[in-house]
């Protein structure tokens, strides 16, 4: 079998997880480049040793008709205009969380890969790490009973990456849509993908960026700069119910008042509960005791491997025909409840959804 000629467009740091997997997959060819950004664009081709270089989607994609499938790691205000004329040039997509801007444009692109008969998978990479695997399999055996209620949080003390991460015309949103979106997929995975049904949000901005903190942030964008604006959300919180009785309660944030950064996944069943932080522990009765089980081996969780995974279960997607464990669908739903909580937010009210 021939090797998946690969383009990436968008090599920003994001696009780094991206590149290094698919140089790892024997089954892979990295080969070609595309960013807006000619000074990063040109740094990124001359580390990978990349001669394919583009400034213009359109214009890589009718230069290169052989390219068999693209990663899409631009900011999110972009991932349906690149996915979508990706697919429409009949090449296979990966497509970075968030889905996309808003719900009506991911089911553009869903639209997109159906007509041209092109995979579509999302980039919720925190389905393919150990502790998913774990969670899962505790599941599958009746260990948690009936998941009913879930927690989650992702919080940063000072963890606004700046660039277009902070400016909501290119992110679409601060905190919920960046970070929240890791936490409100991997517990509705886990929970067997309910659909949602009602959501109720809050949305804060009193600290943005912490404009004149001494401090450094951990990770900055590689399109932070001075002159960075910054009109996104620094806190959101939301309740999200779903058609099965099940309910998630999700925090996320970039700037809090907080002691250390925290990144918590609780799901609460009625034989027993985990949390992943970012131990896994199992809560359960047995032999009519409460009983905390920790497993023997560490099983902590690390995101090393993470996006080999992924894109090694893409390329085996595209080449095998193999069920995509990241579809389309999912990203819809988890789009159409980032919508949710923003119009809540917004509004002060809850939001059916349909």
């Amino acid at each position: 079998m021939s090797k998946l000629k690969i383009g990436v467009i968008g090599v920003g740091n994001i696009a780094r997880e991206h590149i290094q997997a698919y140089l790892k997959n024997p089954n892979t060819e990295l080969y070609a480049f595309c960013d807006i950004n000619e000074e990063q664009l040109r740094k990124m081709s001359e580390k990978y040793h990349i001669t394919r270089c583009y400034t213009d989607k359109e214009e890589m994609l009718r230069a290169l008709p052989e390219l068999d499938a693209v990663s899409v790691c631009t900011w999110n205000s972009a991932h349906a205009a690149c996915a979508i004329a990706a697919l429409e040039a009949g090449k296979h997509v990966l497509c970075e969380k968030p889905m996309a801007a808003s719900a009506e444009e991911a089911r553009q692109m869903a639209a997109a890969a159906e007509k041209n008969g092109k995979l579509l998978q999302i980039g919720f990479v925190r389905r393919y790490g150990n502790d998913c695997d774990i969670v899962k399999d505790f599941a599958a055996n009746g260990s948690l009973g009936d998941i009913y209620y879930a927690k989650a949080t992702y919080l940063r003390r000072n963890g606004n990456p700046g660039g277009w991460f902070g400016d909501k015309s290119r992110s679409a949103g601060g905190p919920l849509i960046d970070l929240g979106v890791h936490v409100i997929d991997l517990t509705r995975y886990l929970m067997g993908n309910p659909k949602p049904v009602s959501v109720y949000g809050a949305t804060f901005q009193k600290l943005f960026n912490r404009p004149g903190l001494k401090d450094q942030v951990g990770y900055r964008s590689v399109s932070a700069g001075e002159k960075d604006i910054c009109d996104v959300e620094d806190l959101a919180s939301a309740m999200i119910r779903y058609d099965n009785g099940a309910v998630l309660q999700v925090e996320a944030a970039f700037s809090l008042n907080i002691k250390k950064d925290e990144g918590i996944i609780q799901l609460f069943g009625t034989k027993g509960g985990v949390k992943l932080d970012p131990e896994f522990e199992l809560f359960t009765e047995i032999n009519d005791y409460l009983a905390d089980v920790r497993l023997a081996r560490p099983t902590a969780l690390s995101f090393d491997g993470l996006f080999s995974r992924e894109i090694d279960h893409f390329v085996d997607c595209v080449q095998n025909g193999t069920p995509c464990r990241a579809p389309a669908e999912d990203g819809i739903e988890i789009m159409r409840i980032l919508d949710a909580v923003y119009e809540s937010a917004r509004t002060g009210h809850e939001v059916l959804l349909g």
